[in-house]
């Protein structure tokens, strides 16, 4: 990998500035120095309670970093309150810093309900033995897109004008911010290697969005619902970025569960996900995440990303082979 010249960068960067996150619902924030600083290389892996006020069951949830760890927090706990409230447990929050962590819980058993991306749903729904039981309903729509974003001021305009450049992916398996770049590179002929100076992984879009603002990568792709979300409740960072390519659009990320988990307790919290927006207080956490509604997923929502994949790993292989032979 060709990070080590970007990683300088993020270091001495990290030192000039306070390198900050967004609070993702705290819209009142309004300055750079109301956001904690970070380390892009150190990535974090939190269990943390959410409530736990009594002798009832636990709701084990877990979230892979598609935001940073506190922010995680600050986004989803008033929705998983919520969801165990409703079938009389008590909620844990657990937080991995990749998407295969959490795959590997829900394989376990060690977990019972987690958010994770579309492409490793996609991809490893039969190896890791998960079900998807719910999909977000976003601006009337059950898709979302992958966004390629460069500096607001940047006279870049298109992902060839990105070649020679420092490139910010975030999770390896995530859909929107590796699957798709590394597929458009494919259909140029290219790899991350061949294409870009350097690159580097955020291990979350807020970090990746961040480093484009802070003009410490030259552009990143991203989950198009987390950028339009800052751009809607809290811009400091999104609205220094510009958006120069959107994907087709693939089923936004599931809600899952281990197809292990008590069969009562899977139809108990689909039924509670699913009829949330009709629910006074379930509407209300709803639209403060702009999220429409929940609803049943359906598999073709998930095809293109399973197409792709098959691309990128077929060409890879041949890549392999001729560096072989």
């Amino acid at each position: 990998m060709k990070d080590s010249h970007l990683s300088s960068i993020l270091r001495s960067a990290a030192c000039c500035f306070r390198i900050a996150l967004p609070c993702f619902l705290l819209i009142s924030c309004s300055g750079d120095t109301e956001y904690k600083p970070i380390n892009f290389s150190e990535k974090m892996n939190v269990t943390q309670p959410i409530v736990q006020k009594n002798d009832r069951p636990v709701l084990r949830v877990a979230v892979a970093a598609m935001i940073s760890p506190k922010e995680t927090t600050i986004y989803y706990q008033e929705l998983i309150e919520y969801l165990a409230s409703k079938i009389g447990h008590d909620a844990e929050l657990t937080q991995r810093k990749t998407y295969g962590e959490v795959n590997e819980l829900l394989a376990k058993r060690q977990i019972d309900l987690a958010f994770i991306c579309t492409g490793p749903f996609a991809t490893g729904a039969d190896r890791y033995r998960i079900e998807a039981i719910a999909t977000p309903i976003v601006r009337g729509q059950p898709f979302y897109h992958s966004y390629l974003i460069v500096n607001k001021d940047s006279d870049l305009q298109s992902l060839t004008d990105l070649e020679g450049k420092d490139f910010a992916f975030t999770d390896p398996e995530s859909n929107t911010g590796s699957l798709v770049p590394r597929y458009w590179l494919r259909q140029l002929g290219a790899t991350p290697e061949t294409f870009f100076r350097s690159f580097t992984y955020t291990y979350s879009h807020d970090n990746a969005i961040m480093a484009v603002a802070k003009n410490l990568v030259d552009g990143a792709a991203v989950d198009g619902h987390m950028w339009e979300y800052y751009q809607q409740r809290n811009p400091f960072y999104s609205s220094k970025t510009r958006v120069i390519k959107k994907s087709e659009p693939f089923g936004s990320p599931p809600l899952v569960v281990s197809k292990t988990l008590d069969p009562e307790m899977k139809v108990a919290l689909k039924k509670m996900i699913l009829s949330m927006h009709e629910d006074q207080q379930g509407k209300r956490i709803l639209d403060e995440l702009m999220i429409d509604y929940f609803a049943p997923p359906q598999s073709e929502w998930y095809t293109p990303v399973k197409a792709m994949l098959e691309q990128v790993t077929i060409e890879g292989n041949k890549d392999n082979a001729a560096q072989e032979s």
